[in-house]
């Protein structure tokens, strides 16, 4: 029998590039269109990758090929990124140590009717970085701010982590010296919440001992070089990590989750108790949710506990019932 693709069906083989000129074309006309509109006049704040150079929207593109004028923190940093994508807009230095002076010249800018988007190094802009002042005065005085999201190092270290991601709180970087160091863990101990934060490779060990002094058992994720070839993602207790990072030759910058106060105590004997209480007046999912709360335990552990919960329960239902 004649293969398929001489039967008139298609070639498998060549759907993939059938596929792939498809996507290409569409991605294409996006860009177009967007590019045919004008950009208005206003600051816009545009999130860059953290890493993988593909992590960066269609909308993010136009936005900075259409832009006046491209404020980012290292001249030398960004223009690999617009190099790479052919983007021709001029760049310009927006950093802590000139932001004051340049501040009110980009807002003279914006009010002459110029378009004027600002980049983070890697990232969303204002996490961790300069430009909440010109976000700020720019709305004061009336002009458009548009936030365009995308990569951002906070949400993919909390994603991979595996901590629970219904409460968290970003405490940018630590301190540097030990003692101020300390007293910022010990305030952010009884937040009952997912704690993320920054640290250079440099602090990484001495940040994790004194974590670990401070928050005891409680599960920490490492995650450093994300999006990149070498993504590398850790987790134990503060202590366990601290010993790793000891003898590590480590490079790239880090986000560090801590998870919640409650959720290394918390056994699966105290939560099934809690489950037990709380099903007795609640829907499984209703029940999940207070305990989850509850313990700051990993809602997929307390989902499986109540399953097991919620089946003990019917059977000891049936049984009552059938006496």
């Amino acid at each position: 029998m004649p293969p398929d693709s001489e039967q008139g069906r298609p070639d498998i083989a060549a759907e993939p590039a059938g596929d792939a000129r498809r996507l290409a074309a569409r991605v294409t006309a996006e860009l177009e269109r967007q590019l045919a509109a004008p950009l208005p006049s206003g600051l816009y704040l545009v999130a860059t990758p953290i890493g993988n150079l593909g992590d960066i929207t269609v909308r993010a593109l136009t936005t900075l090929q259409q832009a006046d004028l491209i404020l980012c923190e290292d001249t030398r940093h960004s223009r690999t990124l617009v190099a790479h994508y052919g983007i021709a807009g001029p760049l310009k230095p927006y950093h802590e140590h000139n932001e004051d002076v340049e501040r009110p010249r980009v807002l003279a800018l914006i009010g002459e009717g110029k378009a004027v988007a600002l980049i983070s190094d890697a990232g969303t802009p204002l996490v961790s970085d300069p430009g909440y002042k010109l976000a700020r005065e720019a709305a004061e005085k009336g002009f458009k701010v548009t936030a365009l999201p995308g990569a951002s190092a906070v949400l993919a270290g909390l994603s991979v982590s595996g901590l629970p991601s219904d409460a968290f709180m970003f405490a940018g970087f630590l301190p540097p010296k030990e003692g101020a160091r300390k007293q910022r863990l010990q305030d952010l101990a009884n937040v009952p919440a997912t704690l993320v934060l920054f640290e250079a490779p440099s602090r990484i060990a001495r940040s994790l001992a004194t974590m670990a002094e401070v928050f005891g058992g409680r599960e920490v994720v490492v995650a450093r070089e994300l999006t990149k070839r070498f993504e590398e993602v850790r987790r134990g207790t503060a202590a366990e990590l601290a010993a790793w990072a000891e003898g590590a030759e480590i490079k790239g910058e880090f986000v560090v989750l801590v998870g919640p106060p409650g959720a290394a105590a918390a056994t699966d004997a105290m939560i099934e108790q809690a489950l037990v209480a709380a099903l007795a007046t609640a829907s499984l999912r209703d029940a999940v949710r207070e305990v989850t709360e509850a313990f700051g335990a990993q809602k997929s552990r307390v989902y499986e506990i109540g399953l097991r919960v919620r089946a003990g329960l019917a059977v000891a239902t049936a049984e009552d019932g059938g006496a």
